[in-house]
């Protein structure tokens, strides 16, 4: 496109490197990842393994099931089975071939107790694992950070590794250090230019977005159908069948499968597959209500995730502070441009959002996730009837500044510098 402005291949960039296909819980599986990386390093099975994780990753990787590990948690299990039965060219699904051979090995390994977990004494990043592996007299040692594939060191006997991630050139937008110009140049007005401008065809952006739809559909659909977690889900579907019920039902229900071990995959949003299923599933349940066409689907979600990506790039991947909460707004902001909203309405719907529920706290990945991502959609779709009926908050209630990009820093600045004590106090009270 000869007109294309300049920021629509940057917001491209910043799509194809965050809406990522992972198999389960991300914080567990990156662990994986590193692990099997280290594996392959080491070029044989580990005969003791060590494990060094930031505080945030512990919390998170610490209540959810491995995927396809027959139920086993936590960060030992994610360790063992990443270097056991783990495929680091597939990355975030590195876990879709383990046999039933190599699952019970990882218990006998298990049980063996050859893996150390600590906490990272002086940690970079609230993403960041080392895993070091000992065998034959070799040691080998791979290090993750930034982001859930950035592989950012690989050595062998201290001697630089020379691995190639095949993520590297995606995750590069959130990663390297020009990845603060990139999401720093994201604008609530900005990302309704590009969704409702830019060809999704030409960018590779439909059948980005197609997928997340269908990935993240088929995990909903198996949490309403099956027997996943607490059920937040089906329990929420009892209340009636109106379209902001099934709309908060099919987020719930995909979170209920995918913290209880559901083997289904998901395409990720700001490296959460909790945060890509809230961001598409509420936007996917209105576009069928409202009898909206693929495309007007496409560009609703191109925003929400954008939205989402564009809150959360104000107080970063991990913190105290939920994530349902950022990708619920955008899947508000995707609602309310199906709706036919005005820019200023988008606006109201996030300013509404942000000022009613941004005070709840991540306490790590595990089944309860689904009812927050409840209680965050619900919010969600009030803010944006609020902003349909011209109703909002403003200026001086609480956190809301007098526009949007305002309030958003606001918020995130409450969530990153706030929240830093009470990130400290929940990682302690879970390591009780």
């Amino acid at each position: 496109m000869s007109n294309q402005k300049p920021f629509y291949d940057d917001f491209t960039l910043i799509l194809k490197a965050e809406l990522l296909t992972a198999l389960g819980c991300t914080e567990p599986i990156c662990i994986a990842y590193c692990s099997a990386v280290m594996r392959l390093s080491l070029g044989t099975e580990p005969e003791k393994i060590q494990v060094f994780c930031s505080g945030n990753l512990v919390k998170n990787a610490k209540g959810a099931t491995v995927p396809n590990s027959g139920g086993l948690k936590g960060i030992a299990a994610s360790a063992i089975l990443g270097a056991v039965g783990g495929d680091p060219s597939k990355q975030l699904e590195l876990l879709t071939a383990v046999t039933p051979e190599q699952i019970a090995h990882t218990k006998t390994l298990l049980n063996n107790e050859i893996c150390e977990v600590s906490l990272l004494e002086h940690e970079d990043d609230k993403l960041q694992v080392i895993v070091r592996g000992t065998a034959a007299g070799h040691t080998a040692e791979a290090e993750l950070k930034y982001t859930h594939t950035y592989i950012c060191r690989v050595e062998r006997d201290g001697v630089s590794y020379p691995f190639v991630n095949p993520g590297n050139n995606a995750s590069a937008a959130s990663s390297d250090e020009n990845s603060e110009s990139l999401y720093d140049g994201l604008s609530i007005r900005k990302i309704i230019d590009f969704v409702e401008n830019v060809d999704p065809d030409k960018t590779g952006l439909r059948e980005i977005i197609q997928r997340q739809i269908r990935c993240n559909t088929a995990i909903s659909d198996e949490g309403l159908h099956g027997e996943w977690g607490a059920s937040v889900g089906k329990i929420i579907l009892r209340r009636g069948n109106s379209v902001p019920i099934r709309a908060t039902a099919a987020a719930a229900a995909g979170s209920d499968a995918r913290m209880s071990g559901c083997e289904l995959p998901v395409v990720i949003n700001s490296g959460s597959g909790n945060q890509g299923i809230t961001v598409t599933m509420p936007v996917v349940t209105y576009a069928k209500e409202l009898g909206k066409s693929e495309d007007d689907l496409i560009r609703a979600l191109m925003l929400a995730n954008l939205v989402a990506i564009h809150i959360k790039a104000s107080y970063g991947r991990l913190s105290a502070f939920c994530g349902a909460v950022s990708a619920a707004t955008g899947s508000g902001a995707g609602i309310t441009w199906l709706a036919g909203g005005t820019y200023e309405q988008i606006c109201a719907t996030i300013t509404n959002t942000l000022g009613t529920i941004s005070g709840m706290v991540c306490d790590g990945a595990k089944p309860s996730c689904a009812s927050k991502i409840a209680s965050a959609v619900d919010t969600a779709i009030l803010a944006h009837e609020m902003a349909m009926a011209g109703k909002l908050f403003h200026s001086g209630d609480g956190l809301i500044k007098d526009n949007i990009e305002a309030t958003i820093r606001s918020v995130g600045r409450m969530a990153a510098e706030g929240m830093v004590i009470t990130d400290q106090k929940i990682l302690e009270l879970m390591l009780e």
